[in-house]
């Protein structure tokens, strides 16, 4: 009776183990999609805004860290702006999955129509030229690549070429949605000589590229500092300012800055425009407009952004 008992508990406890797993993998996973309020309100995981907010921004993951501190000045300064709805996932997911055909968030139908969009690579924004739903553009903020580590380095990586190592399992942005690794992690591997013997060539999402050695993620900027306080990784490329971000939540982690021109700081430039179907076609110039002030910029080099030009920050046709 007592071996039956502890077997019911056992089997109790794993499925509440499970249960707030998963749980917790959901309220993560909502936190990449917000509504903010005047008056400082936040929701979270409400996708059906996606159809109704005075403001619809769809945004490379990346910056996720920015958007709490960005978007209350910006409604301060446009009172007439009610709500924002922001999501901030993987580019290539948003303009494939999202915009180009119809997606899906946690079940739920997502518009096919933000106002902005926003990219780490300007290739994305070509793409929507041709299909005639945006046509101009501008930069706004820079980035850099850098190395996490588990915090003291235990592994002694020093750079980017430590990769090639065989000691290290990797864990790194999936190269089909995550412009990081498509546009520029990728290149830095094959600039060292590195890229087919960390990834043997393949393209995928949520697996292993070469099993128990090297991991493509989902979303880099959730998973891998998470796979590496877990131990289950020792090192993964991220951007910088994920660095910066994670060591401010008092994550147990550390970064291993990639020097000039492996890091591609020359080249990262986050490109943003409204789409032409947008059903907020003012506020999203009010938005893109915004994002050219001086505090906007502050606010972004804040959290390790590099600034934009002048020049650079003008709205100009896609070429």
């Amino acid at each position: 009776m007592f071996r039956k008992l502890f077997l019911a508990a056992g089997v109790i406890s794993t499925v509440a183990v499970l249960a707030t797993g998963a749980a917790n993998a959901d309220a993560d996973e909502n936190k990449d999609y917000r509504t903010f309020y005047q008056g400082g309100k936040v929701d979270y995981g409400k996708i059906a805004d996606s159809y109704s907010a005075d403001l619809v921004l769809y945004l490379a993951g990346n910056q996720f860290m920015v958007m709490d501190e960005l978007i209350k000045d910006f409604l301060k300064k446009h009172p007439k702006i009610k709500n924002v709805y922001v999501e901030t996932i993987p580019p290539g997911q948003i303009m494939k999955g999202q915009i180009l055909k119809q997606g899906k968030i946690n079940g739920q139908n997502t518009a096919q129509n933000p106002d902005v969009f926003a990219s780490v690579n300007l290739g994305h924004l070509k793409n929507l030229k041709k299909k005639g739903i945006m046509d101009k553009f501008k930069i706004y903020t820079h980035n850099k690549l850098e190395l996490m580590v588990a915090a003291g380095n235990p592994k002694g990586i020093k750079g980017a070429k430590d990769l090639g190592r065989d000691d290290l399992v990797q864990s790194h942005p999936n190269p089909l949605t995550e412009g990081i690794f498509k546009f520029y992690g990728s290149e830095m591997l094959k600039d060292m000589g590195l890229y087919e013997k960390i990834t043997a060539g393949k393209q995928c999402k949520s697996c292993w590229a070469i099993e128990g050695k090297t991991w493509f993620t989902q979303r880099h900027h959730r998973e891998t500092p998470d796979r590496i306080e877990k131990g289950e990784a020792d090192v993964g490329i991220v951007w910088t300012t994920e660095v910066i971000e994670a060591k401010k939540q008092g994550r147990k982690i550390d970064g291993v800055a990639i020097p000039e021109p492996l890091n591609k700081a020359s080249k990262v430039g986050y490109a943003i425009g409204v789409l032409k179907t947008g059903r907020n076609q003012s506020n999203a110039m009010h938005y893109v407009g915004y994002l050219k002030t001086k505090k906007a910029q502050e606010i972004y080099g804040k959290y390790g952004f590099v600034s934009a030009s002048e020049k650079e920050l003008n709205y100009k046709p896609i070429p």
